[in-house]
């Protein structure tokens, strides 16, 4: 059991998640300070990605605790959970193939104060400022990576929950999406976020918890990570 942060904004206890009858999460623990950028690393089918639905409430049943800036919401909807200021880009994305970029970027609803205005985001994204009116179907991954994660940021979310940013990128949008977290950081957001690529990884995130088969079995702290590779190569198989 990971001791109780008192400070964090999020604080996830004996998280258990269930898609039916399978049990996929086993007590997960995880505390992530306010504007943190945090990672879940893990092998495939290590249950990052389950975790971050857990979170969201977007699995068939979960029991445990999590607790957002002092709430309770484990029992909550989805819909409730995402007013209270947590924001969720899955794999997939959810680009609006039919809409452009602006209206992509304005069809989520503001759910609370602090959120970029547009041009706040066309400054951040400037590829994304020269794509306004092409539509969801003509942008790149990365593009498209970028407008999912700036969508978020309109909502006023403070919490991002980011599904594997960086996966089927070229390593020159990854680096791209690696400057946008760090600038968000800055912005003061808070990230969780899933990957399996732990050299990315460690050019955004402050703190690393490792997931196999739906537990957290380590932490890692970035500034240990190069005393700690032996290790996390054993857990990730790299």
């Amino acid at each position: 059991m990971i001791r109780a942060e008192t400070d964090a904004l999020l604080a996830v206890r004996g998280l258990e998640a269930w898609y039916g009858e399978s049990h996929v999460l086993h007590g997960v623990d995880i505390d992530i300070k306010p504007g943190e950028v945090v990672t879940l690393l893990g092998r495939n089918g290590a249950g990052k990605t389950t975790t971050l639905r857990a979170i969201m409430g977007l699995v068939g049943k979960r029991a445990g605790s999590i607790r957002y800036n002092g709430a309770e919401l484990i029992s909550a909807r989805s819909d409730i959970i995402a007013r209270k200021g947590i924001g969720y880009c899955p794999e997939e994305r959810g680009i609006f193939a039919s809409l452009d970029v602006t209206e992509n970027l304005m069809l989520p609803p503001v759910v609370m104060p602090g959120g970029l205005s547009l041009d706040e985001i066309y400054t951040l994204f400037p590829n994304l400022k020269e794509r306004a009116r092409s539509q969801g179907t003509k942008l790149s991954g990365g593009e498209q990576q970028m407008l999912a994660i700036a969508r978020i940021l309109r909502t006023g979310a403070k919490l991002l929950l980011l599904d594997e940013p960086s996966e089927g990128l070229a390593p020159v949008i990854v680096q791209q999406i690696g400057r946008m977290i760090r600038e968000i950081k800055q912005r003061g957001f808070t990230v969780l976020l899933v990957e399996q690529n732990f050299r990315f990884a460690q050019t955004v995130a402050d703190r690393h918890y490792v997931m196999e088969h739906g537990r957290v079995v380590d932490m890692v702290k970035n500034e240990e990570l190069l005393t700690s590779l032996d290790r996390l190569h054993e857990y990730l198989g790299v």
